[in-house]
């Protein structure tokens, strides 16, 4: 077994030995047509360790337009972006700034060592250049974790369109239908920030709004808090709100909350901190008591409302 795999293998998952199974990076295809292809690894959760790990799911997975930047131990400035334009992993722009994209096909089992090799190609790329996928040329013995100040959070910037992928000037006829395209896709997006809240952010879905909270508790633990939340009916953030569900992304769980469209996103910013404190208390609680049979059931039905992106 070489050193890369050996270091991974505590934070690694595979499709055991049924081929036909679905990939568990969450492509929708087969292990044996994915993953299973060859001897990569996958690494459920790819940021593990460090204090960006929420938001870097939440730009990986549900933020349309967002940059932040990346806390580099050493280099030059580096903007990490939920999506470039054609959706490239990297770019450096005419004037030598470095930008990383979050949202990228890629057929390795780690994201974590993609976007370091992007950034080890755009350390010694020339400005005006771009990098479309990180193929297994381009692939080091980095990952994030190696590269970045690992206590330091990302502070990402919710933009409202991609007004800022052509930074200066009128853009041309072709790049200005480029960006009518991405904008028409946009959901309005607002991060909801307090006290013992990050990771949690308001969308405008259309017919209703949502809170999509990314959580960095161990699944198990969580979900037994919410359990014994729901059973004391503190599971919901208030009139207006009902919780939805969660999804798993990356090796962490995201609860998710519908909302009164009506109300503005700053609104649930008190109700998003109560809650932040009740989680708190339920998680510090199960180590003196445990769950009691209707907190069990209750978890059940959570259970039931889960699935799985990554």
């Amino acid at each position: 077994m070489g050193k890369k795999t050996r270091n991974r293998a505590a934070a690694t998952a595979t499709a055991g030995e049924n081929p036909r199974r679905p990939c568990p990076c969450g492509s929708g295809k087969r292990y044996k047509a994915c993953h299973g292809a060859g001897d990569d690894v996958i690494v459920v959760r790819p940021f593990e360790g460090l204090a960006a790990e929420p938001d870097l799911v939440a730009m990986r997975e549900f933020l349309p337009s967002a940059t932040a930047a990346l806390p580099v131990r050493a280099g030059g400035p580096v903007t990490l972006a939920s999506v470039l334009p054609g959706a490239s992993a990297a770019l450096v722009r005419d004037d030598g700034q470095v930008l990383l994209g979050m949202q990228v096909q890629t057929r390795s089992g780690d994201l974590s060592t993609d976007l370091a090799g992007a950034l080890a190609w755009a350390r010694s790329a020339e400005p005006g250049s771009s990098l479309p996928v990180v193929g297994p040329d381009r692939r080091t013995s980095e990952r994030l974790q190696d590269v970045l100040e690992p206590d330091t959070p990302l502070e990402p910037t919710v933009h409202a369109d991609f007004a800022w992928w052509l930074p200066g000037g009128e853009p041309d006829p072709e790049a200005a239908a480029m960006l009518e395209r991405a904008n028409s896709v946009i959901m309005p997006t607002e991060a909801v920030t307090g006290p013992g809240v990050r990771g949690a952010y308001w969308v405008d879905a259309g017919s209703k709004a949502h809170l999509r909270w990314v959580r960095t508790e161990d699944e198990t633990t969580l979900m037994a808090a919410l359990a014994r939340l729901s059973d004391q009916d503190g599971l919901e953030l208030g009139e207006g709100s009902r919780y939805a569900g969660s999804f798993r992304a990356h090796g962490l769980l995201v609860p998710v909350w519908d909302l009164d469209r009506e109300m503005h996103s700053s609104e649930w910013v008190g109700p998003a901190v109560a809650f932040a404190k009740r989680l708190d208390e339920a998680v510090a609680g199960l180590a003196e008591k445990p769950l009691t049979d209707g907190e069990h059931r209750a978890r059940e039905v959570l259970a039931g409302k889960q699935i799985t992106l990554r």
